[in-house]
This record gives C-alpha cells, structure tokens and sequence, in this order.
C-alpha cells in the first residue's frame, strides 16, 4: 500500500512493553485523581479495581499510632485484676474503739497516743540438734513459715565453743518477726484458736514478763497450731512466742493483754 513502509514479507515491530509502577507510584496517583474528583464536586474512589485500599489505610493507621500509647494499652490490666481493699483486722479494730478508751480511763492517760500497743511478735526456735542433723533446720524453718505465713531466717552461732562443739557461723536456730495486719492476725489466732488446743491448759503465767512491756509464752509442741499436719513433721519441737509491746511497766502490758484476750491464769491459782 502507498504510504506504508513495511516491508512485505517482514513481521510487524513489537510493541514497547511500559515499565510496572511501584507501589508508591500507584498511590500518589490515587491521591491525585481524589484530588481532581473533590475538586469537581465528585467523591474521591475509595478502592480500585482489587479493592485493598481500606485495608491498607487500616494498616496505616495502626503503624501511625504513638508507641508509648500501644505499649500503654497492651501493660494495662484488665479492671477484674485490681487488688482488693484492706481487711482490716478485727483485733485491730477493738483495739482502736475499746481497749483505748478502757485503758485511759483505767490509767489516766491524756492523749490515746500514750496507750500501749502491739509493735511485732517473735517466733524462735532452738535447734541444738542441728549440729547432728543436717535437715533438721529444713523442717524447723517449713514449721514456722507455715505457722507465721512468710519466710523464717536461720540464726548462726556468734562464737565458738569447743565444749559444745560447736562452730562460729553454724545455723542453730530459727525465727520469724511478724509486723502490721499480719501481727493482729497471729495474735487473735494465737488467743482463740492455738492456746485452747493446748493439751491440759489452765492459762498462761502472769509472771512472764521482762519488766519492758513484753511478755515471752514457751510452746512445747508446734503441732497445736492449725496449719501444721501431724503426718507431714519429722519431730516435734518447741517454740517461744514472743510479744513486744509499748508498755512501760509490766502492769500496763498485763492489762493490755488481758482487754486483747489473753488468758491469764486466776489470781488466786497464780498466788498460790
């Protein structure tokens, strides 16, 4: 034909092959033609032809966000895991609505911040046989962290005596120091519940004090406390329990005791 500058015979040119548009391409001219169409008063195309432009807008969204804020919503715990409020001991609470006014009037106090109080309870036990006795140790610190419900400390031997064979820094011993809620827990358990399991009781020395305001009660067997099984020890041991208080005289620990539920022995018997 005139005009056409094929050669007869010759196969047509292939058609150049335009070069694929990366993704950042094919999304400023996406802004581009939402651009035009707000312009001309038409809404802005919200998906193409695959329809995975809201999700990739979705996932913008999210890498957008502040991350302390993520990291803030992902460490917040869920409202069922907020601690509860204080049990405050009933002990306690006598104290603070009976004992204190009893005792200002019985003593004459001018201010209630000179009533004597509970300040801790100790518990120690001996363990002589220790130095035979590896595991004897283990068992006495299980007792008492069962008895007190926190971690016992071994004590050690300050010095050593060659008579006792004994050496400096062996464990000889264990003990417990029990402060706040935890003490008036101990002490009303301690009153109502381990003393009158006691086998044989007729109530406790009123002659047990050290003259400071703090009374010293010797138990023979652990096993009266509740929380230690008779099947689960290896032997039965003594402990002592001991109550520091705020007193200044030991007349004023005795009646501080006595309101808290003590039970002293009968003035006649102790006389006697």
């Amino acid at each position: 034909m005139p005009g056409d500058d094929r050669v007869e015979g010759q196969a047509p040119a292939p058609k150049a092959k335009q070069p694929r548009r990366s993704k950042e391409e094919k999304e400023a001219a996406a802004q581009e033609k939402g651009a035009v169409a707000q312009k001309k008063g038409a809404a802005p195309p919200e998906a193409g032809a695959s329809g995975k432009a809201p999700a990739k807008r979705a996932e913008g969204a999210k890498r957008a966000q502040p991350p302390k804020k993520a990291a803030a919503e992902a460490e917040a715990p869920p409202a069922e895991a907020r601690p509860a409020q204080r049990v405050v001991p009933s002990l306690l609470q006598a104290y603070r609505t009976q004992m204190v006014p009893a005792m200002m009037r019985e003593f004459g106090y001018a201010s209630p911040m000179q009533v004597p109080r509970f300040t801790k309870v100790v518990l120690n036990i001996g363990l002589g046989e220790a130095l035979t006795n590896a595991k004897a140790t283990e068992s006495a610190s299980r007792d008492l962290s069962l008895i007190s419900g926190q971690k016992a400390v071994l004590t050690k031997a300050k010095k050593a005596i060659a008579s006792f064979k004994l050496r400096k820094g062996v464990a000889i011993g264990a003990m417990v120091t029990i402060r706040g809620d935890r003490m008036y827990f101990f002490v009303e358990k301690l009153f109502n519940v381990v003393l009158p399991r006691v086998r044989e009781f007729r109530g406790v020395s009123r002659s047990s004090f050290d003259g400071r305001g703090n009374y010293s009660l010797g138990m023979r067997e652990q096993i009266v406390f509740p929380e230690i099984d008779y099947n689960q020890i290896d032997k039965i041991r003594g402990l002592q329990v001991t109550i520091c208080t705020t007193a200044r005289t030991d007349r004023e620990a005795q009646r501080l005791l006595e309101l808290a539920g003590m039970p002293f022995t009968r003035e006649q018997a102790a006389a006697s």
